[in-house]
């Protein structure tokens, strides 16, 4: 059965510089996960020491307002719309004027999941989903943003996606073999569904959790886009659909969420082929 719930169900632990931590995923809920997942929530004027352990790998998204960090003696400002890979041994420092809100995960022992991080671990990257390629679904108004991929990061121990779904879209019933995942929901509100007879309203703040091989699918509400992300852990995983000939395949539109000029180009491909985008 998938988990559901939403992030204002979790109490907020404070530490005593005013940052508040919400554990959302982690081994106490979920004997089985391979990572952890935490909501950190930065005040006015307040810091953060990101650091990810040797071995351990990290990835967070900032969720709302802005802030600065500070990493190898480099200044990057970040925006809701920013994606940060963090790499074994990485340590930086996040500060906020106005406040920031941001998703931080830890994937520990990542090596297990991708032998190559020992020995050519990734590279510390940021990026900004709303320039990256926005693709079209080939049987739908359905859209999607890649977050992380081996090509963008150089590493399968993650794989991260933004998903559109405008009103009343929906995609087909599918499984996923090989890895967990997870979807946090931004905007909008729509329709989870998974197993026989699990139906879960998703509205922002929402994370649903689905174990390896839960079937499931996704309907959009019926006013206004239904927007989440969703991260696998590990990346390679292989997604098999009840009806073989709704295999996902994405078109590249030209543009990125603003309506500008992409990233990158990215060719049409099916939903398994993720390596080379």
């Amino acid at each position: 059965m998938a988990i559901h719930f939403n992030e204002s169900t979790i109490a907020p632990i404070v530490t005593a510089d005013g940052v508040t931590r919400q554990p959302l995923l982690n081994r106490q809920r979920i004997p089985s996960i391979l990572f952890d997942l935490d909501r950190l929530t930065i005040p006015s004027g307040g810091e953060i020491v990101l650091s990810i352990s040797p071995g351990e790998l990290g990835w967070f998204q900032m969720i709302d307002g802005s802030a600065t960090l500070r990493a190898d003696g480099d200044r990057m400002a970040l925006t809701a719309s920013h994606i940060g890979l963090l790499p074994p041994g990485f340590s930086g420092r996040l500060a906020s004027d106005a406040g920031a809100t941001l998703l931080l995960a830890r994937v520990p022992d990542a090596a297990r999941l991708d032998p190559t991080i020992d020995t050519a671990p990734p590279p510390f990257r940021i990026v900004d989903w709303q320039n990256e390629p926005l693709l079209q679904s080939e049987h739908d108004a359905r859209k999607r943003i890649y977050l992380v991929t081996p090509k963008m990061f150089g590493t399968r121990a993650i794989r991260g996606e933004m998903i559109i779904y405008p009103p009343r879209t929906e995609c087909p019933r599918h499984h996923h073999n090989g890895g967990a995942h997870f979807m946090y929901f931004l905007t909008g509100q729509g329709t989870c569904y998974a197993g026989k007879d699990q139906v879960m309203a998703v509205k922002p703040g929402d994370i649903v959790y689905y174990d390896d091989l839960e079937p499931h699918w996704v309907q959009g509400g019926t006013n206004g886009d239904m927007i989440f992300s969703e991260f696998f852990v590990p990346s390679a995983v292989q997604t098999i659909w009840d009806d073989p000939s709704q295999v996902c395949t994405w078109l590249p539109t030209g543009i990125n969420h603003r309506g500008g000029s992409p990233s990158r180009v990215i060719e049409k491909h099916a939903h398994s082929h993720l390596a080379d985008v």
